[in-house]
């Protein structure tokens, strides 16, 4: 048959997220459309063919679908609803309940298709303690293209790719001395800098380090990293999650006051270490490669670019399996509000069982 699927996204950052996933639905000759809750999110797909503007749209659409790069999807589309993440858990703060925000529950979705073991496990056994919800490991879509790595890319330069997240007290992009440092060590060329920040920084944020563009630092505004990742050696970021997926290429990653101080980190905490930590990572420590491989068995040990494939398979799968034995959704009418609230879309309208496809 000809399955309808709807790629839900926010922001346009989820949008590398969604391509390997339709070209994988269109390589099978499948429906796929997008739709955005957010403004921001809208603007970014305005030029595609495929986009679903309004409420209405999605309702007459129907789709049998939906996969999610976001924390909550609307209860009132019937569809099996399939959480593929917007990012990796980056381990920026724990939750009051030690456990990460990474796995927090919304209650929305009928399918987690997890990145590797470390999430996989946890979410067995919050499905196996809630049983409203499945769980398939998959690997993540957005880094497919990442792979297969090409090791024959050679910089005349040493290039660092500098990342930053958007909060304030975790972001080095706000931090006075790190710029100055950067700004120092453009200036005597002895690296080649590309720098990319998160669309939700501030625009004065953004543009005071786009004045540092010239001969050795190149400011990129976009949200499609993957070829920035190939571009670079090595990676200076804060709790950014664009970190684990740079890990990937296993090249090493310096932090700036990192929260966890995790061994496959070169973490420093003062702008004077900066230089010497990247001379550090361009040695290519042997213990910090090894436990970089470590780490990348449990978050995500898929190397083959098929992710979206397998994201696919498991939500056809999981489509016509027979879920009778899972409860229903929580109740969550506080979050079915907010979602109301928010696409300006009142129902009563909620459905609270997995949509289920009967075997052709």
């Amino acid at each position: 048959m000809t399955y309808k699927f709807l790629i839900y996204i926010s922001y346009s950052y989820s949008i590398p997220i969604g391509l390997p996933l339709e070209k994988e639905i269109l390589s099978r000759n499948y429906i796929v459309k997008w739709f955005s809750d957010q403004l921001e999110g809208k603007q970014s797909i305005a030029n595609k063919a495929n986009t679903l503007n309004t409420v209405e749209d999605v309702l007459d659409y129907e789709p049998h679908i939906i996969l999610t790069a976001t924390d909550s999807v609307p209860d009132f589309f019937n569809a099996l609803k399939v959480q593929v993440f917007h990012g990796f858990n980056a381990e920026k703060r724990p939750s009051k309940n030690n456990s990460f925000a990474h796995f927090r529950l919304r209650g929305f979705f009928d399918l987690y298709c997890t990145q590797g073991p470390n999430t996989t496990k946890a979410f067995k056994q919050l499905s196996k303690k809630y049983q409203y919800f499945e769980v398939v490991e998959t690997g993540w879509s957005k880094v497919d293209p990442l792979f297969p790595l090409d090791a024959s890319i050679q910089n005349e330069k040493p290039t660092i790719m500098i990342a930053s997240t958007f909060t304030q007290r975790l972001s080095l992009a706000y931090n006075e001395n790190v710029f100055n440092e950067i700004k120092s060590l453009s200036t005597d060329g002895a690296f080649n800098f590309i720098m990319v920040l998160h669309p939700k920084l501030p625009e004065e944020i953004v543009e005071k380090w786009k004045t540092l563009d010239g001969n050795n630092f190149t400011f990129y505004n976009t949200t499609d990293l993957i070829p920035l990742f190939k571009k670079a050696d090595i990676m200076f970021a804060d709790t950014t999650s664009a970190i684990q997926e740079f890990l990937l290429q296993r090249k090493p990653v310096v932090t700036f006051n990192h929260t966890f101080k995790h061994n496959y980190l070169i973490d420093i905490n003062n702008a004077n270490d900066i230089k010497n930590a990247f001379i550090e990572a361009f040695s290519l420590p042997k213990e910090l490669l090894t436990n970089i491989d470590s780490y990348l068995k449990e978050l995500h040990p898929y190397s083959d670019g098929l992710s979206s494939k397998r994201v696919i398979d498991a939500s056809i799968s999981v489509l016509h399996k027979d879920k009778s034995h899972l409860r229903s959704k929580p109740l969550n009418l506080m979050r079915k509000y907010k979602m109301r609230k928010k696409l300006k879309y009142f129902t009563l309208k909620s459905y609270n069982k997995p949509f289920t496809l009967p075997n052709l």
